[in-house]
């Protein structure tokens, strides 16, 4: 009897398996998404047996033997090495001459696993020869793809060498491999390659227990071998910065998954055996006892149920293997993957809440007296709707419209669930792209070092030429002697050899310019407050609209700086406050007036004209210049046009690339994505249901409509705008629904990450978009009816009338 009655309702059955397979999908995705994001590095250190401890010793110093020795020292538990390791910075081949990486550590290592420091090589392979590379996933620049060949920079005769793989270590404790064999030839003439040794300690919670064990290894070889080290909590604490804004949105997504799974199960599941009601009293009729019915109810729902929470794990643990590489190249941490506990457990649930839905309808029915049960008809009592319907008559509208409309009068406890499912389904719409929309204004505002759409960044001067007014240079004092005397030029910045004078002549004489001014940057430190800061400061009128303020106002007069939250807060201070700025000596007093909202720099840096400061750092230089074009201006050849005048200078002009997305967000946006499509398309398969249920029991006065003349595209007209009308109120109640949960969370993944989110990075829907979005919800609710009003419309009228 169950199986028959499985293969005998084979939509509601296709429909079951479907509604699970993207429920259990989708929660599987959200919980694995949730679980992963709370303790990314923790999970990924663990099962990488990341090192605690990164020690980096003088081969001067220490022998081989003296630094393999050190695993035993006090609290170490485990060690790996030593390797040996080298400093260097590579150039893609290919790449324009200068273009090359920031110094990378690249260590010598046979294999990628060990007691300590067991790599996941997440791309490619591992180096097995010499002339190849493995590079560390968070090293690796745009142009370092597998296959792309590589030199080191400043090494005479230094081999080029292949890019076999991208590895991650959750430690960071190179920034890429090669075999040791290969370890020489990198090494510059006259030095030889440092030693590396990772442990695992006993004792690593705090960063006390670390210092601990780092003391003990540097007693255990001659002294000043240990040149330096690296705590696993100090990469922790960096990888968990990033992980904390997935939080508050992926719990959002959970949740709101959860609740809707549970309507959309209740829904057809409920369904499914309501509609049953008549076969069931035939079955009492035969001599089936209740308990006999309810069981075999509970069967027919869960035979589906089980091969849709099947499929459903499989395909969100197959959907989570892209999304996931993407979260663990955010996180910065190994490959992550979905918990089994989460595939077993998700299933499990989803099969016990389709057990426990189908349990109550069934028991009431198998309750009803026999001659009750087979008396039930499967068309809803005339009387009700006929009100509704009669008002709606009275107006202009075509007849099959005002039947469409009236419909869901006559079913109000089932229309009453598909609004909630498509209200869910309005929510998890406008939640999203409120959300999206959030997130790409937070990557725009929140970097303000990226401001303008021109940057002149002054350079090291030529080999042999030095600064402008120094001998060796352009009117110094080996310039020609019958050249006319050079002005006396500023002093240049520390490393800089271009005039700041000249620079700013050059970027004036451009037509094109509308606006320009200066800034530099150093670090100093903040009375009270351990450790040191960024300080920026500005020469020229910074515009106060080129920075988005959470708080307070823009810094306009001497003496005054805006911080971001991050600095207010780990200073004890806040707007209006005073800041005392040191650097040796020399003293500045600041006035905070303003809070930035400020994602770079670890959201510490203090910004202030240089008038300020000008007494604590008095030959600090600017190191780039910041250019705003008028309208119309074609940035490319006024970047070719300037580059022209300021290369003889010492300076480059670049154009201000503004669409370039960090990883965290591509991560994120391919999350909501995912999850938001997943959470619609389980909404409309609840509509689909309950319309083929509407339909099924109103067979018989569709037949009656087609023979008094319905067409078949007023029989669709008719289908559709039942659940129109359902669409527009619940999309109406979902958007104030989603804007809400928009308005709690984004401030919750600013919170998480130490910073205030400005409120016009919040309330960014307007009138518009809650209209357009409003409209949401008619577009779930005709999707999910198109395919039972196409039914509908295709049933023969002689088919319809005989159906009772």
């Amino acid at each position: 009897m169950v199986r028959a009655g499985v293969g005998r309702r084979r939509v509601q059955t296709t429909v079951m398996v479907l509604t699970t397979v993207l429920t259990v999908a989708a929660a599987v995705l959200a919980t694995g998404l949730l679980v992963a994001s709370r303790a990314p590095f923790d999970n990924a250190f663990a099962r990488q047996h990341g090192a605690h401890l990164t020690g980096e010793f003088d081969a001067a110093k220490a022998t081989a033997p003296q630094v393999r020795a050190t695993a035993g020292a006090e609290g170490v538990t485990a060690a790996s090495g030593p390797y040996g390791i080298t400093s260097l910075r590579l150039r893609v081949t290919t790449a324009p001459e200068g273009a090359k990486s920031p110094p990378l550590t690249v260590a010598g290592r046979k294999s990628a696993g060990g007691d300590v420091d067991d790599l996941d090589v997440t791309e490619g392979r591992w180096v097995r020869a010499p002339g190849e590379i493995v590079i560390e996933s968070g090293a690796r620049s745009m142009d370092m793809a597998l296959g792309a060949r590589v030199e080191a920079d400043g090494v005479a005769g230094g081999p080029v060498l292949t890019v076999v793989g991208i590895a991650e270590s959750v430690g960071e404790s190179a920034d890429g491999w090669v075999v040791p064999a290969q370890l020489g030839a990198l090494t510059a003439e006259g030095a030889r390659p440092d030693r590396q040794m990772l442990y695992r300690l006993a004792a690593a919670d705090t960063r006390g227990e670390v210092a601990s064990a780092r003391k003990a290894v540097a007693a255990a070889v001659p002294a000043g071998a240990l040149t330096g080290s690296q705590s696993y909590l100090d990469v922790k604490q960096a990888a968990n910065e990033d992980t904390a804004a997935f939080i508050p949105f992926v719990t959002a997504f959970a949740l709101l998954g959860l609740a809707m799974s549970v309507l959309i199960v209740s829904i057809v599941v409920s369904g499914a055996v309501g509609a049953a009601t008549r076969r069931i009293g035939v079955l009492k009729s035969l001599g089936f006892t209740p308990s006999q019915v309810a069981r075999a109810y509970v069967a027919q729902a869960a035979i589906p149920a089980a091969a849709g929470a099947a499929l459903g794990a499989g395909l969100g643990n197959a959907l989570s293997v892209p999304l996931m590489n993407e979260v663990a190249s955010a996180f910065g941490t190994g490959r992550i993957l979905i918990p089994l506990w989460v595939s077993l457990a998700v299933p499990a649930g989803v099969l016990a809440l389709v057990a426990a839905t189908a349990l109550g309808p069934a028991l009431r029915a198998a309750r009803l007296r026999t001659t009750a049960a087979l008396s039930v008809g499967r068309t809803p009592r005339a009387a009700r709707g006929r009100r509704v319907r009669h008002a709606l008559g009275r107006l202009p509208l075509p007849r099959a419209v005002v039947l469409g409309l009236a419909g869901p009068f006559a079913r109000p406890a089932r229309s009453a669930t598909m609004a909630a499912a498509v209200t869910f389904g309005a929510l998890a719409v406008t939640f999203a792209v409120g959300l999206g929309t959030s997130l790409l204004a937070l990557e725009r505002e929140g970097t303000p070092d990226e401001a303008g759409d021109v940057t002149v960044h002054r350079m090291m001067p030529p080999p042999g030429t030095g600064a402008p007014g120094t001998p060796g240079a352009p009117g110094g004092a080996e310039a020609d002697p019958g050249a006319p005397p050079a002005p006396p030029a500023p002093a240049a910045g520390p490393e800089t050899g271009a005039s700041p004078a000249e620079i700013t002549a050059a970027i004036e004489a451009r037509p094109e310019t509308a606006h320009h001014f200066a800034t530099a940057q150093t670090e100093v430190g903040v009375s009270g407050r351990k450790g040191a800061v960024p300080l920026v400061t500005y020469r020229g009128k910074a515009p106060a609209d080129g920075y988005r303020m959470a708080a307070g106002r823009w810094f306009s007069a001497p003496g005054e700086a805006v911080a971001p939250a991050r600095f207010l807060e780990s200073t004890n201070t806040a707007i209006g406050d005073t800041v005392t700025l040191r650097d040796g000596d020399r003293t500045a007093e600041l006035r905070i007036v303003g809070e930035v909202f400020d994602l770079n720099d670890e959201g510490l840096a203090v910004r202030t004209a240089h008038a300020s400061v000008s007494g604590l750092v008095p030959t600090w230089e600017p190191d780039e210049y910041v250019v705003d074009l008028a309208a119309g201006t074609d940035r490319g050849a006024y970047v070719k046009a300037l580059g022209a005048a300021l290369e003889p200078l010492g300076a480059e002009a670049t154009a201000v690339a503004h669409d370039g997305d960090s990883p965290v967000l591509l991560a994120m946006q391919a999350l909501i994505a995912m999850l938001t499509a997943m959470l619609v398309a389980v909404a409309c398969l609840g509509v689909l249901n309950t319309v083929v249920l509407d339909t099924r029991e109103r067979v018989h006065d569709l037949g009656v409509f087609k023979a008094l003349g319905m067409s078949p595209r007023q029989t669709v007209a008719m289908v559709l705008t039942s659940v129109a009308g359902i669409g527009l109120a619940a999309g109406a109640a979902g958007v104030p629904l989603g804007v809400a949960l928009h308005h709690y969370v984004v401030p919750e993944m600013g919170r998480s990450v130490g910073t205030n989110i400005p409120d016009a990075l919040i309330d960014i829907y307007t009138p518009a978009h809650l209209v357009l979005l409003a409209l949401a919800g008619i577009a779930i609710a005709t999707a999910g009816a198109l395919l039972p009003a196409t039914w509908a419309a295709a049933t023969r009228t002689a088919t319809a009338l005989r159906s009772e």
